[in-house]
């Protein structure tokens, strides 16, 4: 299954999490030991579940998708050259070195944005979120990340900066394009809303914050009362 589709009942939003499952079809072999799909370069820890309560509790839309991003990052352009990765954090994924791309092009990204193509059609949201989670630190080292959360964005400003200051005013210590630039990284947002005119953000939650039930249950309260902001703002 290339993505996963919640149906709601309020059409003004639509949820999107690109890595949100960490599934591998069983006639494609990685390479690699299993315990590293539990891991970060496999899946967004807690944005799945995130995406979920969100969009019950809001009662929207959501497409997440449905594999690994070690299988094929479906947050990347087709054309990327970590489309399929090699390596990632210092691990070599050694099933990858001689991939069918075109193969998991037609299997899983393409279907995935035919998708979000086709919902966004049907629905004619007036702002798309999209839910992601990153790591307190790399694996490989480098410096703490001690942003709670991180909205990223490219040239459409117009849901970010409230965002951004709403976060701010929570007492949240909320990161600007940070800890990655939406103006580098931004491929779904910049195809489905961007090019459509329509308002988004992508939601980067420190995946310790959201690990279990509890943190989940509080950042879909954070995440429901931006929303609502944002809804009255833009």
């Amino acid at each position: 299954m290339a993505a996963e589709i919640i149906e709601g009942h309020a059409q003004d939003l639509l949820l999107l999490c690109d890595h949100a499952s960490d599934h591998v079809p069983k006639d494609i072999d990685l390479g690699i030991e299993a315990r590293l799909l539990a891991l970060h370069i496999a899946v967004d820890i807690g944005a799945g579940p995130l995406t979920r309560s969100l969009a019950a509790r809001l009662d929207v839309p959501a497409i997440l998708g449905g594999v690994s991003r070690l299988v094929i990052d479906l947050h990347r352009e087709p054309d990327h050259p970590g489309l399929i990765p090699a390596h990632s954090d210092g691990h070599v994924i050694h099933g990858n070195a001689d991939a069918d791309r075109d193969h998991r092009l037609a299997r899983f990204h393409m279907p995935y944005h035919q998708a979000i193509e086709s919902q966004i059609g049907r629905q004619n949201p007036r702002l798309i979120v999209s839910i992601h989670s990153f790591t307190p630190k790399l694996e490989q080292g480098g410096a703490d990340r001690p942003w709670q959360v991180g909205i990223l964005y490219n040239d459409d400003a117009r849901a970010a900066h409230p965002a951004i200051a709403w976060l701010r005013g929570q007492g949240l210590v909320t990161g600007d394009n940070e800890p990655y630039s939406g103006k580098l990284l931004n491929a779904t947002l910049n195809r489905h809303a961007e090019a459509n005119g329509i308002p988004s953000i992508a939601v980067e939650v420190r995946n310790d914050l959201i690990r279990d039930e509890a943190g989940v249950t509080e950042w879909t309260d954070i995440l429901t009362r931006l929303v609502e902001h944002l809804r009255i703002t833009i």
